[in-house]
């Protein structure tokens, strides 16, 4: 292993280290690569200027402190996203699956490419290569276009089964994926079955064949019914929202990083409704949004002032700064091998439904869902605005799922699936669950998306799989 550093956290030992992998893997497979054997099958790629032909893939390794020297079975996590880098734990606890994986295995942390510190992708990165495509004679927006592609589930299981193999000794792993981490567990289990001694997913099992059109139909009713349930629980706040909708219909307003604040990244708030204690979350963020006096809801909205903290709040919560392919790549995780243009399938979905106009009161707050105006107003986003445009035009991405493997799949694989999820459809779960081999769902309405982060749902779906013997293989 590429070690870079080991060190103690509370409760943990933590080792990091980065190996480096292709950024293109077409034509290449990670067993023979992982032999040596670097030669490309088919027609070479085309180079992207400014692009390199190899990134890092930066992963921690964790284990609890009195298991230092003992030869445990592996658990690799697959973090949601797009773009989310791996965990940084504090103690065990403070992500609660990690205190239950570490009694049993030893924990792999990857940040997955473009993320984290494995060649992480920015805005900077896309304007470094539309300043190469441009010297070379290329269109920016294709060669970027072309880059962000490389970032896609097809090339994450390629990294991981390659990291597998030439850092593990090619042990098999179990595996957890959250959210997006269940779409890569889908992907790996369809490419690289044998790798995986068995699976676990909380909130991530996508339909599959995968249609983003689907995804929204199904998912915007639900950002109703969440944002009706806030007001049902905070009926004060319909007049309080209303009146800072209304403000910023009056006037300009400005976030601290000079972004306008408009109506529709106001809505853009219920994004965290599927996550608890959202509904609080929103509730104290309103709290103090007004500046005059003690706060209340001003008679003449259009005159009132939004106080520093409330602005400071919304960018925080708003800005895709730090994981940029979040907003960037959220549709394209749908793009599986020859697809219809995507052509901003959530921006479609919304503008179908009358309850989300930015004139209705009460307002209606949106999901996970990217819209055009994002690559035109958030700085982080602007370098990105003509790959988008690309990329939704695209019909060619890489294959993502295998659907005759998935249905002779034999890994164990038990998946939480969240009655109430309001990201990944519980009914369109249940479906793909049921054409793929070897898998069991535990449906429950006791959690939201985000369970996982407490310390029962790991535990719960972990215990079934060793009762009906799924694990004899891996412990």
């Amino acid at each position: 292993m590429t070690k870079l550093a080991s060190y103690y956290a509370p409760g943990l030992f933590v080792e990091d280290h980065a190996i480096d992998v292709p950024l293109d893997w077409r034509g290449l497979e990670p067993a023979l690569l992982a032999l040596g054997m670097n030669m490309r099958r088919g027609a070479f790629p085309d180079p992207l200027p400014g692009a390199p032909e190899s990134i890092r893939l930066f992963y921690r390794v964790l284990c609890a402190p009195e298991h230092v020297h003992d030869n445990l079975p592996l658990l690799v996590f697959f973090q949601g996203g797009p773009g989310g880098e791996g965990p940084r734990p504090t103690s065990p606890s403070s992500d609660g699956w990690i205190a239950e994986a570490i009694k049993h295995f030893r924990v792999v942390l990857p940040d997955q490419r473009g993320t984290g510190r494995s060649s992480r992708v920015s805005s900077k990165t896309m304007d470094a290569l539309a300043q190469a495509a441009a010297c070379a004679g290329k269109d920016p927006a294709r060669v970027q276009a072309d880059y962000l592609k490389r970032f896609l589930a097809p090339s994450i299981v390629r990294d991981f089964e390659y990291l597998r193999l030439t850092e593990f000794g090619g042990a098999t792993w179990a595996t957890l994926g959250q959210s997006y981490g269940g779409f890569i567990t889908l992907s790996y289990l369809s490419h690289y079955p044998t790798g995986i001694a068995a699976a676990f997913t909380t909130g991530g099992i996508p339909h599959v064949p995968a249609d983003a059109e689907e995804v929204y139909a199904h998912t915007f009713p639900r950002m109703t019914s969440k944002t009706e349930q806030y007001y049902r629980r905070y009926p004060g706040d319909v007049e309080r929202v209303a009146a800072v909708a209304d403000r910023l219909v009056a006037g300009a307003v400005a976030l601290p990083d000079g972004s306008p604040l408009t109506v529709e990244r106001l809505q853009l708030l219920g994004s965290d409704f599927g996550m608890k204690p959202s509904f609080e979350r929103m509730h104290w963020l309103f709290d103090h949004a007004f500046e005059e006096a003690d706060g209340s809801v001003p008679a003449d909205p259009a005159a009132a002032e939004l106080s520093d903290g409330f602005l400071m709040s919304v960018l925080q919560r708003t800005t895709t700064a730090q994981n940029p392919l979040y907003w960037t790549l959220q549709e394209f995780i749908y793009a599986d091998g020859t697809t219809r243009p995507i052509r901003w399938a959530a921006a479609r979905e919304k503008a179908s439904r009358q309850e989300f106009d930015t004139a209705g009161r009460p307002l209606v707050f949106t999901g996970e869902a990217c819209f055009p105006w994002m690559f035109e107003q958030m700085p982080e986003l602007k370098p990105f605005a003509g790959a988008m445009e690309q990329l939704m035009e695209d019909t060619e991405f890489d294959a993502v799922y295998d659907l005759a493997r998935l249905a002779s799949n034999d890994v164990p694989l038990q998946a939480a699936v969240y009655f109430d999820d309001m990201y990944v459809d519980a009914g369109l779960s249940l479906d793909t669950l049921s054409h793929v081999g070897a898998s069991h769902a535990w449906v429950t309405n006791e959690f939201e998306h985000d369970g996982v982060h407490g310390d029962r749902v790991f535990k719960h779906i972990f215990e079934e799989a060793l009762g009906r013997g799924d694990l004899k293989h891996v412990l």
